[in-house]
């Protein structure tokens, strides 16, 4: 009996340790000092949505705002409050805004990174932000997995947002290239570019920014 609940105590940690690993490489090293970072701790992801400012300022959310809310439905899993009992990956796909990001996260064999990634903010591309991309474009990208994968961690940042840290902000991105995001109040901007038409959603392991423009790395 001893021996098998020391085999289970082994296993258990050892699945403890590749979110926290993802999460401190995420951070960026020393850039995101530079950031105004947080420290990651052991505390679980839905504790740390709910910390508030007590966890730093990039756990404390507000209510979701900006135009495209008023489009996610009111109850259900793809509701706000179905969607902060899911991890990211999970939520999304009960978003129907959202589907073309959730395909292109499963052809790239991220949606078990997404999930098991803890205290990370996503900027979450709309259907219609990947229309804007000419068709050619976007078939190419999505029959290409690594450059896919580098699209879609570029939009992943290592730390949870709130939407005052989008302010006047710089961040180091899973795909380790920095976007830099601006704004106040409810309207928010991501590389000079992107709008955030729904932001302040949360998720079980994430806050999401849904944005209405694919975000590109300068490389």
């Amino acid at each position: 009996m001893n021996t098998r609940i020391r085999r289970t105590a082994v296993t258990l940690a050892a699945a403890a340790v590749l979110p926290l690993a993802l999460s401190a490489c995420s951070d960026g090293g020393s850039d995101s000092g530079k950031s105004g970072s947080t420290p990651k701790t052991s505390m679980p992801a839905s504790a740390s949505a709910s910390a508030g400012a007590a966890g730093g300022s990039a756990s404390a959310m507000d209510e979701p705002f900006g135009p495209a809310c008023s489009s996610v439905p009111k109850e259900g899993a793809g509701s706000f409050d179905g969607m902060a009992k899911d991890p990211v990956a999970t939520a999304a796909s009960n978003n129907p805004a959202l589907s073309t990001l959730v395909s292109a996260v499963k052809k790239a064999g991220l949606v078990d990174t997404l999930n098991n990634a803890r205290d990370i903010t996503v900027f979450a591309p709309t259907d219609d932000a990947f229309k804007k991309l000419p068709k050619a474009t976007l078939d190419k990208v999505l029959a290409d997995k690594a450059q896919l994968t580098k699209i879609l961690t570029y939009h992943v940042v290592g730390r949870r947002l709130a939407p005052k840290d989008l302010e006047n902000g710089s961040f180091p991105t899973l795909e380790k290239s920095k976007l830099v995001t601006s704004g106040s109040g409810e309207s928010y901007t991501v590389n000079d570019s992107s709008k955030v038409v729904c932001g302040g959603v949360r998720t079980a392991n994430a806050n999401v920014y849904i944005v209405d423009t694919v975000l590109m790395p300068s490389s």
